[in-house]
Parts: structure tokens; sequence; C-alpha cells
């Protein structure tokens, strides 16, 4: 039996169901609004408590660097005062390309304390493609008036590519010919201008503007208020009603530029007066040992990650009970995003936690998305399984329509985007004819009888397409069955068979585990290996064995031998595979599985 976790909500709900089988649900109640905007939340603490320690990050001698809620103000108004010296306004944005950093987290919040939008950017648009077509998609469509990069070297060819006789450039070290100095421009004295423009902010303010991966396209930029901001917060606070008198210590790489990093969890730190540790990791092999480090070092109250950070996670804790009684030690709770986690992943974190401090840690998922703040609905109940996106957050109306046999979710919020920069037809087109935002995402009931049990995520409505047969398969729900299958030896797939008899997959295998089973420097290698081979069969024949018909039987499937590509939009930046562009680029491994022979492995 576990002992009594940190304070959440205990919501009640209204449900309609309507004679077409649409389902319409929300929270009885109100939230309690906090502020009318983010840097109000920041002025707020920097005089409640000033000399907690808001942001803090490795220096070069890998000791942290720390600043307190005083400093952080303080060198907001300076830097904001400096960005309007600088010309920067309503209609002319700060965007900015490199990752994670203090300095990052001070020109944001200073943009927004003086009312000019900013518009964190992916870093893969700059150092990971070749073209930097969507960068400059960005630019064209923002016209920015400056841009801030942590290295004016690593940087060049993305700054080039967006350059402009009016566009100002803003670097933290390796500054070129031209560009301004950070540290200059946070020692601005007078900042009368910043705090009069702070005091202009209204609910309508335009905070930042955040880009959709732009995995079938240019990337949209979705408008972010400070209404949407903080109404997404009032209900995150009203949902973790623990944060009121607990404020949360995060350890967390998840990028700015993605709504999960740079709204939920960045905003959730400042919103309630806790303290953000940048972990400059990754779960990558080159840079896990990195967040390991951090992990143990700074004990987080609470944690976020993808399901591969968490199950890289797990293998560390298992090696090392200190680390595991460090990690778990001040835990409140848990939360993964991005994709579906593994059973098994799941079940060992509940373990882990256990044997660690004699407590179940709370695990849960949330469905959101960037157009909704992300905040929409949340799990908070302890849950067998993986995958519960729980119930929608107090504020939220969730609509479930039907659609080819599922339930299309559907959502109205205070913390809905009010729209797509520069793109009316977009902005029409992402709302039904009762003005509710379509996420595209399907939900099943995890109780049809009882909808308060929440629900689980039934793949995207986009994705999913029919046999030659007419059999209507459901992609979201099938590719991932197929990943946790396989325990871990694969990383994503891409489920095929439009039109056709039968189903089949263009896989991503995970090197590290296969590795476990054979040894090979590359993925070639390894999968001429025969126990390589024989695992991948074994697993495959085992799946087929338990499917009911042909919707749900992945008959043959496919190693992709390279990988995935960002330019041609087959990854998003956060490393989730798009179904419809590898389809779309990739005939020539479709007709492969099709037509059988080598390389295709066929289930038996």
């Amino acid at each position: 039996m576990n002992t009594p976790g940190p304070a959440l909500w205990q919501p009640e709900f209204d449900i309609e169901h309507r004679p077409d089988g649409t389902i319409v649900m929300a929270q009885k109640g109100v939230v309690t609004p906090l502020a009318n905007s983010i840097p109000e939340r920041l002025v707020h603490w920097a005089k409640v408590a000033p000399d907690r320690i808001y942001l803090g990050q490795r220096d070069a001698s890998g000791e942290w660097r720390t600043m307190r809620y005083s400093q952080v103000l303080t060198q907001v108004r300076q830097i904001g005062a400096g960005l309007l010296s600088l010309g920067l306004g309503p209609d002319k944005p700060l965007l900015v390309l490199s990752g994670n950093d203090i300095e990052h987290a001070l020109i944001g919040l200073a943009a927004q304390y003086v009312g000019v939008p900013y518009a964190p950017i992916s870093t893969a648009y700059s150092l990971v493609s070749s073209d930097h077509a969507k960068l400059r998609d960005i630019a064209s469509l923002l016209k920015p008036g400056a841009v801030f990069v942590a290295d004016g070297a690593a940087y060049g060819k993305a700054i080039a590519a967006i350059a402009s006789p009016d566009l100002a450039v803003i670097a933290t070290e390796n500054l070129a010919e031209g560009q301004i100095d950070f540290k200059t421009l946070s020692r601005t004295l007078d900042t009368d201008t910043a705090d009069a423009a702070f005091a202009k902010l209204t609910p309508d303010t335009v905070a930042k503007y955040l880009f959709t991966s732009g995995s079938t396209g240019s990337p949209k930029a979705v408008i972010n208020t400070q209404h949407m901001l903080t109404s997404n917060q009032d209900m995150i606070a009203d949902c973790f009603r623990f944060l009121a008198d607990h404020p949360p210590v995060v350890c967390e790489w998840a990028p700015w530029n993605h709504t999960a990093g740079g709204n939920k969890t960045f905003n959730m730190v400042l919103y309630n007066g806790g303290t953000f540790y940048i972990d400059e990791g990754k779960p990558t092999p080159a840079g896990f040992a990195t967040s390991l480090r951090n992990l143990a070092d700074v004990r987080p109250t609470w944690h976020f990650n993808v399901p591969l950070g968490y199950e890289m996670l797990v293998r560390a804790l298992e090696a090392d009970a200190d680390l595991a009684k460090s990690f778990f030690s001040r835990m409140d709770m848990m939360m993964y995003a991005g994709a579906g986690m593994a059973q098994h992943t799941w079940d060992q974190l509940k373990a882990l936690s256990k044997q660690a401090t004699g407590r179940e840690v709370l695990l849960v998922t949330a469905l959101g998305a960037t157009e909704t703040g992300p905040f929409a609905l949340m799990g908070t109940d302890h849950q067998p399984r993986s995958g519960n996106v729980g119930v929608p957050a107090c504020g939220v109306t969730l609509k479930l329509v039907p659609n080819e046999g599922k339930l299309e979710a559907r959502l109205k919020s205070p913390s809905i985007t009010p729209g797509y920069f520069g793109a009316p037809q977009a902005t029409a087109d992402a709302l039904d004819d009762e003005g509710f935002y379509m996420l595209g995402d399907a939900l099943r009931p995890a109780d049809p009888d009882d909808l308060t049990k929440g629900f689980f995520f039934d793949g995207r409505t986009a994705e999913n397409f029919k046999l030659r047969t007419g059999t209507w398969v459901a992609v979201g729900a099938l590719r991932a069955k197929l990943v946790d299958h396989f325990d871990g030896l694969l990383r994503d797939a891409v489920i095929v068979g439009e039109d056709q008899p039968f189903l089949g997959a263009i896989v991503l295998a995970d090197m590290d585990e296969l590795r476990k089973i054979a040894k090979g420097d590359t993925l070639a290698a390894l999968m001429q290996n025969p126990d390589v081979r024989t695992a991948l069969q074994t697993s495959l024949n085992s799946l087929a064995a338990t499917a009911t018909g042909s919707a749900n039987k992945i008959k043959r499937m496919l190693v992709m031998m390279d990988a995935p590509s960002l330019d041609k939009g087959e990854v998003t930046d956060k490393g989730s595979i798009n179904q419809r562009a590898v389809i779309r680029n990739r005939p020539e491994l479709i007709q492969a599985i099709y037509d059988g022979g080598a390389g295709v492995f066929e289930a038996t």
C-alpha cells in the first residue's frame, strides 16, 4: 500500500452524451488566477523570496553557477531595456537559435518583460540542417529585429543564412565583427524604459512564438499570448496542489523551443517559485553521463523526460543503488511525454522507486500540444499500466467526436492559441464549427462506463488508413504495441499497408540493445549477425501470434539502414518519426517489403 503522496486535485465532472455519439466533458469549478503575465511571477518571487536560487548551470570548471530571484530580475530589467534600445518591439521579435543556458533564460524573460515576442528555434535548424531552409522560412515570416546565439562562430552559417541589414546579432562568446556582446547588453543602467514597458503588458500581449515541427512543410508559428501561458499555469497549480507549499526543484534538458520544456516545465518552476537547474546532458550515449551526474547532485523533486531517457535512467539506477536512492529521495512525481513508454520501463521505474524509498513515486503522462499551452489532459492516479493520459484540466472542455470507429479529441480552453502567425487559413482550419481546437488525436476511455478513469492515446487520426480489404488500421496503437513487444530492440516504427493486402513495418533498430546480442560497429554489421536476426525474427513471430486479424498483424518488417532525414521532414527535431513523410520519401522500402526477399523479415 502506498504512503500518502503529494497533494493533488480531486476533480468532479459534467459529462454530456449527445445523440450522434459525441461526448463533451469538463471539470466542475474554476481555477484561481495567480498572474496576468509570466514576468509578473518573476517580480513576485524576487520580492517574496529574493535570495532563493532560481537558475543554475555548470560553468567551465564543472561547478554550479547559480542566480537568485533578485539577481535574475535585475538582469531581466537591464537586458529588456537593451532590447528596446535596439528597436525591438511587438512587430520586431527576438529569435534565439541556441539551446538552453542561463543567458537564453535571461534574454527570453527580458523580451517578455518588455513586450517583445521571443521565438526559441530548434538548434537542429541551425546546426544539423544542411540547407537552413526552415530557418530561412521562419525569419521570412517573423522578420525579427535581433537574433541571439550562445556562440557567434558555431552559429555563423545559420546567421549568414538569415542575415539582413536590419538584423542585430547578439552573442555570448566568439563574437564576429559587428555582433553585440551579451555582457554589454546585460549592463544597461537605465531600466526605466523596461519598467514602463512591463507596466503596459496585457493578457493579450504576445509572449512568444513556438514553431511546430514542420514535418509536413514549413513550420507554423503558434502564437503564445501571456493569457494563454498564465491560464495554463493556473491549471497546473490547480492540478498539482503541492506546488503551493513545495516549490519544484527541476534538473532538465528538454529544449525550450518545445512547449513541454519551454512552457510547461520552465514556466511551472517560475510560476511556483522553484529552482531550475539546466541539464546540459541528453538521453544519448554521449550525453547521458552528464545527466546522471547532474541528477545525483540536484536530487530533483519533479522529473520530466521522454521514454528513451527513462529507459536509459532505469539501466543506470538498476546498476547503482546509491544513485537510485539519491534520485528518488525528494521526488514528488515523474512525468513522461513525447512517445509511448514501454510497459517494462514503467514497471521498473515504479519498482525502483519503492525499493529506494519504501514508497511508489507517482509516474504519469499527459496529452497536449503546442497549440494548447500545452497542459490539457493530465493523469494523476497511480496506474498499473503506462499510457493513461488522464482527464481534462479544470478550465478545459474535452469533446470526443466519433470518427471511423474511434473518438477524435477536440479541446476548448483559455490556453488554446489564438492562432498561427501570418496564417489565417491554417488558424481557421484548426477549429471546428463550435470553436474547438482539433488535436488530430484519437482517445480511448480506460473504462467506457466511467470516463473519469481517464483515456489512452488511440493514434493520430491522419495516420490511419485502410487495407485493400477495406479494414481500418489504427496506426498509433499498433506502432506502440510493435515497439513495446520488441522490448527495447526497436526505437520506433512506420506502419505501411495502405491499399495493400497485409501490413508491413519499416523499423528503426536500437543499436545499443542490438550490441547486447552481438558485436558490431555499424548497423549493417549487426544486421548480418545471425543472433541479431534470430532475435528480431523471434519477436516478429511472437507479435504476429497475438494478432486477432489483418488490421493488427504485421506480416513483414524491414530495418531502415540509414537515419531518417530532418530536412525531409522524416523526423522532428525532438526525434519522433513522421509516418507520412517516411512513406512519401521512401517508396523503395515499401516496395521491398511487398516484394519480399533479402533483408525482409516475414512472420511465420
